[in-house]
Order: structure tokens, then C-alpha cells, then sequence
């Protein structure tokens, strides 16, 4: 990315291991500042409006699933990009059935590579929506 300061990530996935990867991954292969939790609740009680350019969150996770955070975060910034992270296809229908009218497109699909992760990161971040 061509920005004066580095875009801000924040990765939310319940598996330690997986959100360490995407946060060393993403830190050490672009200009990104990633800062990652592995519990949902834990994420949102720390989440700041206007703090990230973008979230990655996963979809399947205990206490509060992907699309609860994204609800929730949505109430305290309304502008922040929302990537979802997940292994199967079929959650798109899911969110489009629980949010008819929110415009997210940006899925990954679990497992992905470091550099394609990079790639639909850059792209969700230069779409003006």
C-alpha cells in the first residue's frame, strides 16, 4: 500500500495458532499493524472506532461468532472494513439472510496463503464502498 502510515488490522480467530500466523504473516510480508485476539468477547470489550482500517474476523467461534461481533462492532463504528474468515462457502448466505441490507463481500476462505490473504486484504482496503 502507498499510505503515508501503515493500515491497521485487527484479526479475531478462536484458534491462538491460526490468528498468530495471520498477525506474523501480514506484519512481515506488508506495510499492515495487526494486532489479533482469540476471544470474541475479548476483541469487541477492546475494539476502538476509527482505530482499524480493517477487521478479519472468523466466522465459527465460541461465545460470540463472527457475525454477532461484526453486529456489534457495526454499533460502535460503522465505517470499519470487515473481512470474514472462513472454511466453508455457505456462511455468505447465511450473513446475506441475517444482513439483507449490509454490502460485505469480502470472504476469505480458510485455509489461505499469506499471500492471497494480502491480496483480498489490499483489495478490501482500496474499495471505496
Amino acid at each position: 500500500m502507498n499510505n503515508l502510515s501503515p493500515n491497521r488490522i485487527l484479526v479475531v480467530d478462536d484458534e491462538p495458532d491460526i490468528a498468530l500466523s495471520l498477525k506474523i504473516g501480514l506484519e512481515n510480508n506488508s506495510e499492515f499493524i495487526v494486532d489479533m485476539f482469540d476471544d470474541s468477547i475479548e476483541a469487541l470489550s477492546n475494539f476502538k472506532a476509527d482505530k482499524y482500517d480493517l477487521l478479519l474476523l472468523d466466522i465459527k467461534m465460541p461465545k460470540m461468532d463472527g457475525f454477532e461481533l461484526y453486529k456489534e462492532i457495526k454499533k460502535k463504528d460503522d465505517k470499519v472494513k470487515i473481512c470474514f474468515l472462513t472454511a466453508s462457502e455457505t456462511y455468505y448466505d447465511e450473513f446475506k439472510g441475517t444482513f439483507p441490507k449490509l454490502n460485505v463481500r469480502c470472504f476469505a476462505r480458510k485455509p489461505v496463503s499469506i499471500e492471497e490473504l494480502i491480496k483480498v486484504v489490499e483489495e478490501e482496503l482500496l474499495d471505496k464502498q
